[in-house]
């Protein structure tokens, strides 16, 4: 957080016309560091400090561009303004028009590209660069897939107290991916990016103290971190603290608060969400029995590839819940979750196969589920 002596020193010499104090100036307002959020304001001291061939107000005005801040979102403007500061080396520049190839935003999508101007931005010290560039080398895009090189890169960008670059090394430890796993370690960088405000990172770090890996457990801690990343919009930790709330329902309050929170993750996609929605739209849990609301649940879940969700629709459909008994229909979802390695569902296949009755899932409120473990790996790690 910039000192108020040290924003009027800056501020003096942007009025003076320095391009790279009038760059910092916007940043400032970008950022909302020490001095409020202001989008209109970063775009001027942006604007002025490209106007004189600042590199980095260049790639700061495009990056205005891209994220429609203080501008209306014009992809093929950003590139303009961005070309420009790459055209000079600049650091910022490199990891912005990468980050625009990563994406495919404004340009065509080319990982190749991306992987060659974020190195040039990483090998300059960019630490977005360096996050960017392990990012790749984890996902094998445009690079060979390298999990050491990915924690090379990872720590690097951490270690200048990137956010992402925290989280990022966090998971590896945590997977064991080019390093030795490691739960305390992995809850350590985890903490760093969380206490910066990285929703990942708080979203992580509740997950580790919901079940005790690297950290002793502690369901307050858990709440306190799922809450945090929850106000951020993490769809995970909306489903996860959604869980938490279902755990007691005779508390006033709880299964509203539940219902809103999963809601709120289901819309996002998230298929967690959407089968544990299904289940208590299901199997009347704080809720009145609504077949048509479950299978609408189930089936968004189902068709993400959610086998537990593919063995529910499979059941009530084999039962004709809510649906027109379909036996075919039955057996189709029950095998697609079988291939996943669902036991229940080749149960149920076999017993359709003799005649006997299948075996309902889930009997009680415990089916709720988090996110599978704290090791699966989250959609915020990989390309989608």
């Amino acid at each position: 957080m910039k000192t108020p002596d040290e924003i009027r020193r800056l501020r003096l010499a942007a009025e003076r016309g320095d391009a790279y104090a009038q760059f910092r100036l916007g940043e400032l307002y970008n950022n909302g560091d020490g001095v409020p959020k202001d989008d209109a304001e970063a775009l001027r001291w942006y604007r002025l400090s490209a106007g004189q061939g600042n590199g980095f107000g260049q790639a700061g005005l495009g990056a205005m561009y891209v994220k429609g801040e203080g501008v209306s979102q014009d992809y093929s403007e950003a590139a303009k303004w961005i070309r420009l500061s790459v055209e000079q080396g600049n650091q910022y520049g490199q990891f912005c028009m990468g980050g625009m190839y990563y994406e495919g935003r404004g340009v065509p999508q080319d990982y190749e590209e991306a992987a060659r101007l974020l190195r040039l931005s990483a090998e300059q010290g960019n630490y977005g660069g360096q996050h960017l560039l392990g990012q790749l080398y984890l996902e094998g895009l445009g690079v060979a897939q390298d999990y050491e090189e990915a924690v090379r890169w990872f720590r690097l960008s951490a270690e200048h107290g990137n956010e992402e670059g925290q989280c990022h090394l966090g998971y590896m430890y945590l997977e064991g991916l080019g390093v030795a796993q490691d739960y305390a370690e992995a809850a350590r960088w985890f903490r760093l990016s969380a206490d910066q405000g990285n929703a990942w990172g708080q979203y992580l770090l509740g997950r580790m103290y919901h079940d005790g890996i690297g950290v002793i457990q502690d369901f307050a801690e858990a709440f306190k971190w799922f809450s945090l990343a929850v106000e951020q919009g993490c769809a995970e930790a909306q489903n996860d603290l959604g869980v938490l709330y279902t755990e007691d329902f005779e508390v006033p309050g709880n299964i509203a608060e539940a219902l809103r929170l999963l809601h709120l993750s289901a819309d996002q996609g998230n298929e967690t969400a959407q089968y544990n929605l299904g289940y208590m739209y299901d199997r009347g849990v704080g809720v009145g029995h609504d077949f048509a609301e479950a299978i609408k649940w189930y089936r968004l879940a189902a068709e993400q590839g959610y086998e537990s969700a593919q063995t529910a629709l499979g059941y009530l459909y084999s039962n004709g819940f809510g649906v027109p008994m379909d036996k075919g229909v039955a057996a189709e979802w029950y095998r697609l979750a079988a291939e996943q390695g669902d036991g229940l569902a080749q149960d149920n296949l076999d017993c359709m196969s003799i005649g006997r009755a299948e075996t309902p899932p889930g009997k009680a409120a415990t089916i709720i589920q988090f996110r599978k473990d704290a090791t699966d790996h989250p959609p915020y790690f990989k390309k989608e």
